[in-house]
């Protein structure tokens, strides 16, 4: 499986995601409602344990973890 189709399967079954055909790589998590301020630290939390790589907090941004494109981009980078 792939880093996007992990960080989908991890959203899918956590959040509730109405309509999941429509949960495309590039839609906004917070503005769709999907993830809250508390979702992203659950977020973060599987981030963490299933890459092995630690979230700064300065990296706590939504141009990281805002769309499941940008936490795929986020864990290349900082795995790189």
């Amino acid at each position: 499986m792939d880093i996007k189709e992990q960080i989908r399967a991890f959203l899918t079954s956590n959040f509730y995601v109405a309509d999941q055909a429509s949960l495309g790589n590039n839609v906004s998590l917070l503005d769709q409602g999907i993830i809250d301020s508390t979702g992203v630290l659950e977020v973060i939390f599987f981030i963490e344990e299933n890459f092995g790589i630690k979230v700064e907090d300065n990296e706590m941004l939504p141009d990281n973890l805002d769309s499941i494109d940008r936490i795929a981009d986020y864990v290349a980078r900082k795995k790189g």
